[in-house]
């Protein structure tokens, strides 16, 4: 069996690491679950706000869940830090919940790689905040 690799590898450069977090912005904006579980471990752990999701297959039910709830999804990601396997990010994101309600959500995310560029842990803070339409960035 192949051992499944996500270019670009570590230890990170600023410029490989900036292309690792446009990646993960672009896959999330896919709202695929199955295309964004790839670049995680089989066993990857996360913390998002106060939900733990353990491996992909939760990571899969976790964002087919989250993409139900949240509509017109758009996410912007921006490099923060980053050393050897582990890479910072700042983020924010728009989404519209079930009545209509538009909000932006602010947040900051801890990843951690494996050798292959796989990502082992998410460690995720969030907060929204209710918006009007007229507010919207994206």
């Amino acid at each position: 069996m192949a051992i499944e690799k996500k270019f670009p590898l570590p230890p990170f450069t600023e410029e490989t690491a900036r292309e690792k977090v446009q990646l993960a912005e672009d896959a999330w904006n896919s709202q695929d679950p199955e295309k964004v579980s790839k670049a995680y471990t089989v066993d990857t752990e996360w913390r998002n706000r106060s939900q733990f999701v353990n491996g992909r297959e939760e990571v899969v039910a976790f964002l087919s869940d989250k993409w139900k709830k949240e509509k017109n999804y758009k996410l912007k990601k921006e490099l923060w830090a980053f050393t050897d396997n582990r890479i910072a990010v700042r983020f924010e994101y728009e989404y519209q919940n079930a009545e209509g309600v538009w909000f932006r959500a602010y947040g900051n995310e801890n990843w951690e790689f494996n050798e292959h560029g796989l990502m082992q842990k998410r460690y995720a803070s969030i907060n929204d905040l209710p918006i009007t339409e007229t507010e919207r960035r994206f």
